[in-house]
C-alpha cells in the first residue's frame, strides 16, 4: 500500500524516529512520517502515514489531545523526566485535596515555558541540542489550553494525573509547574499519549484521511480533469464559494484547496487508498 495512514503505539524508551525506522522496516516503505514527537521516555499514541498521506499532517485534526502521567514530587531533573535526576528531596506528604486544588488550577488557558529538552527550535536550531552543548537555552512563554485535568492516583511521592490539552502543550512542564506551585521540585517518571483528537491505537489499522481531516469539503461543479490535471480553477466552478480552506472529492482521489480571491492548490490529486 503506497499511501496508508495509522496510529502506531511506540514503546518506552525508543526516540519517534527510531521507532518509525522500525515501522518501515516492518512495511517495508521508505516514504513514512509521524506527526507529534513523543520523547524517548514517553508511550502511546503516534500518527504515521506513508507515501503521500504524509502531506497532510498539517491539515489533520489532532485535538485535543490526552495524556496520563506520573509526576515524582520532590524530585530534579533538567529534563524534567527521569532521563537526567539529578536530586531528589523527598518533601512530607500533601493533604489530598491540597494536591487537588494544586492540580485542577491548572484548567483552562495558561501560559508555559517549554523544557530547554525539546523539540522547539530557537533561531532555526532544536533547543535539546543546544542544552546539551551546555549552550544558554532561551525559550518564550507559550499560551495553551488545559481542557480537563485529574488525579488519578496520589501514593506520595507519586503523583499520576490525566490531562486533555491543545495541541503544543508540554507535559512536562505542566508536571513541573505543579510541583512549582507545590513549593518543591518534580520530574515526570511516566508519560503516555492516550490519543490525539479521534486518533487512537486500534493495531496499526489502515485509517480513511478523509475522515480526520479539520477542514469542510467542498464540491468541484467543473470537468474533473481540470483536478486531475492539476489545471487552474475558477472560484464560481465551486459549490462554496466562500474564502476558507476545503478537501475536495473526485474520482479515486481528493485535493486541498484554498479558496481566496482565487483558488490556490495546497495540495493536489491525493490518491484515496482504504
Amino acid at each position: 500500500m503506497n499511501n496508508k495512514l495509522f496510529v502506531a503505539n511506540k514503546p518506552l524508551f525508543i526516540s519517534s524516529n527510531q521507532f518509525l525506522g522500525r515501522i518501515k522496516r516492518k512495511y517495508k516503505t521508505k516514504k513514512a512520517g509521524f506527526s507529534g514527537t513523543l520523547d524517548p521516555f514517553a508511550k502511546g499514541c503516534l500518527i504515521i502515514a506513508f507515501g503521500q498521506y504524509t502531506k497532510l499532517f498539517q491539515f489533520l485534526k489532532k485535538t485535543p489531545k490526552r495524556y496520563k502521567a506520573t509526576l515524582f514530587l520532590g524530585a530534579y531533573s533538567e529534563t524534567l523526566d527521569i532521563e537526567k535526576i539529578s536530586n531528589i528531596d523527598i518533601p512530607s506528604k500533601f493533604e489530598f485535596d491540597e494536591v487537588k486544588k494544586v492540580v485542577e488550577s491548572f484548567k483552562g488557558k495558561i501560559t508555559q515555558i517549554p523544557p530547554k529538552y525539546s523539540a522547539k527550535k530557537i533561531d532555526g536550531i532544536r533547543a535539546y541540542d543546544l542544552a546539551r552543548k551546555g549552550e544558554n537555552v532561551d525559550i518564550k512563554k507559550i499560551e495553551v489550553e488545559i481542557f480537563d485535568i485529574k488525579i488519578t492516583n496520589y501514593s506520595h511521592p507519586f503523583l499520576s494525573f490525566e490531562a486533555e490539552v491543545s495541541e503544543g502543550t508540554y507535559i512536562r512542564s505542566l508536571g513541573r509547574d505543579i510541583a512549582e506551585k507545590l513549593g518543591i521540585d518534580g520530574a515526570l517518571t511516566y508519560l503516555e499519549r492516550l490519543n490525539e483528537g479521534k486518533f487512537v491505537y486500534e493495531n496499526e489499522k489502515p485509517l480513511n484521511p478523509l475522515e480526520y481531516l479539520d477542514l469542510d469539503k467542498n464540491e468541484y461543479l467543473g470537468d474533473k480533469e481540470n483536478l486531475l490535471l492539476g489545471r487552474k480553477l475558477s472560484i464560481k466552478d465551486f459549490k462554496i464559494q466562500k474564502k476558507g480552506k476545503y478537501v475536495v472529492e473526485f474520482k479515486n482521489y481528493f485535493a486541498i484547496i484554498e479558496i481566496n480571491e482565487k483558488v490556490k492548490y495546497l495540495l493536489n490529486k491525493v490518491e484515496l487508498c482504504l
